[in-house]
């Protein structure tokens, strides 16, 4: 067992905590640590790893919404909301995680848009966010293509220029972790809750497994907070077996392309008067997506099917020449569930919003949500924490973002690091800036006795093996995939080969011994 885990274990077992919190998701990171911040003794208990379902499986957007604006009048205060959460993100957060991207959608003749209502809608869409990025504009075909090296060109009229961020999500659920547990909070991951405590009908905490030793205990809580995503309504049912579903879910799958030629924009592409399909310049690849369908099968064995491929691709192609779509281009696939209110009628009609009810058992459960707005929905379920225990705590979020671990301007960062280390690859330097920030000087100083800590995960990535180590002692990394996945982008490079993973699990186990 680990240093980290050890000590998470000890911390567990002293004492009853205001609040335990199931799900290391990003609403179950975000209520940990604004609960911390505002005081409370607080736990996080997750199954898997923090963000290991969902929350690691987005489409990497941090965004204002606007196709939302097709709403009408109804959707301007959500879109002004979503706006000042992503430049609080990308502004204060977290710059080195969430980075402005412009985006095209690109008008074909035939197709579901106009050139003058798109105009229009990016005007509206710059406004709602005070202008920050500048102003919406449409864009001749022959300036869009100099955006888009791989824009397809056959019957485009132009496309609309607006703004909004993109960023790692998984990176972003490891490092919000860090804070909520600088901030006091105690987090575990790979731990089950396999059932309530309960003082007649009232929960009073949970039971857990270690699924790492196979151990068991208990945790007592005032207050016990569900954001399991889409094991919502199986929690649910701990505290009250009767409990009608409350939830319904959404797959959405993404594929993730090799390409050769930088991308200085992503596209949103119309698929018709409510879906668009996405096509997004990510970690020097081409990230594309996503599907909208109802799933039914078991949250953990969500997968990207051929029938999802197939989908993907052929919503691309609408607006990506046929060569960047090649599948021996393909590097990664992955596949995520929304979680839904319950209803019926087609899934991508349904509201995105987030709903937080009190169970019989006191129990409170928050379903819904998305990354740009986790901060504010993490201070909505602090507060009916707070009516719970009787406590105001309504005014945790004061609209101030309090900065992530390691937030700084990533090009400074990588700067000094170039001046500091002037013998590491400057693609490797870049790379630790844009998913460390300061942070970096961390995970570096890790080399100091051991240099083999500079080598390369695999020579066709920047990842260093000090990341490695880094995620096993500071980040709760327990097994290679919580490594090579979501500490790191071996995966989603396709570079996780068997040789880079044997030494992975090689390196975890050294350290765990």
């Amino acid at each position: 067992m680990s240093e980290q885990r050890a000590r998470a274990r000890e911390a567990l077992g002293h004492g009853a905590f205001d609040l335990v919190v199931i799900g290391g998701g990003a609403l179950g990171i975000a209520t940990t640590w604004a609960a911390a911040r505002s005081g409370l003794r607080v736990a996080l208990v997750e199954a898997g790893d923090f963000a290991g379902a969902t929350s690691s499986a987005s489409s990497k957007l941090v965004h204002g919404g606007l196709r939302y604006l097709a709403m009408g009048p109804s959707a301007v205060p959500m879109v002004r909301e979503n706006h000042a959460e992503r430049r609080a993100l990308g502004d204060h957060l977290a710059p080195h995680l969430v980075r402005p991207l412009p985006f095209l959608v690109p008008v074909y003749r035939g197709g579901p848009h106009s050139r003058p209502v798109l105009g229009a809608g990016v005007v509206l869409y710059s406004a709602l966010s005070g202008f920050g990025d500048g102003v919406g504009k449409v864009l001749s075909a022959r300036r869009a293509a100099q955006y888009v090296p791989h824009l397809r060109t056959e019957g485009l009229r132009g496309a609309a220029l607006y703004y909004d961020h993109q960023m790692n999500d998984a990176r972003v659920a490891i490092t919000a972790a860090r804070a909520a547990a600088e901030a006091g909070a105690v987090l575990l991951n790979h731990v089950e809750v396999v059932g309530l405590r309960k003082r007649g009908s009232v929960v009073t905490g949970v039971e857990l497994r270690d699924k790492v030793d196979g151990s068991g205990f208990g945790l007592d809580a005032s207050v016990v907070v569900n954001a399991t995503g889409p094991w919502l309504d199986s929690v649910r049912r701990m505290e009250d077996p009767s409990a009608a579903p409350s939830i319904r879910l959404s797959k959405g799958a993404h594929l993730v392309l090799r390409t050769d030629v930088p991308w200085r924009a992503a596209m949103t592409i119309p698929v018709d008067d409510v879906r668009v399909s996405f096509a997004i310049p990510w970690e020097g690849q081409l990230l594309l997506g996503t599907t909208d369908e109802v799933y039914e099968g078991d949250p953990a064995e969500v997968r990207c099917s051929p029938a999802d491929i197939d989908q993907i691709l052929g919503e691309a192609s609408v607006g990506i020449s046929a060569e960047a779509l090649d599948r021996s281009r393909l590097a990664y696939t992955f596949a995520g569930l929304r979680v839904l209110p319950g209803g019926s009628g087609d899934t991508s009609h349904a509201k995105r919003e987030t709903v937080i009810t009190r169970g019989r058992g006191g129990m409170i459960s928050v379903a819904g949500g998305k990354w740009t707005t986790f901060r504010r929905i993490g201070a909505s379920v602090l507060a009916r924490v707070g009516e719970a225990l009787g406590r105001d705590l309504s005014r945790a979020f004061d609209g101030v973002p309090a900065a992530l671990p390691g937030a700084a301007v990533p090009e400074r960062v990588w700067a000094q690091l170039g001046r500091e280390l002037p013998s590491v690859p400057d693609d490797v330097l870049r790379h630790l800036a844009t998913h460390y920030g300061t942070v970096s000087h961390e995970v570096l100083s890790l080399a100091l006795d051991d240099p083999s800590l500079l080598d390369r995960v695999h020579p066709d990535g920047p990842d260093i093996w000090a990341q490695v180590a880094h995620a096993q002692r500071y980040e709760w990394a327990t097994e290679v995939d919580d490594v090579l996945r979501r500490r790191t982008t071996v995966v989603v490079r396709g570079l996780d080969t068997p040789a880079v993973r044997e030494r992975t699990g090689r390196l975890l186990a050294k350290a765990a011994a």
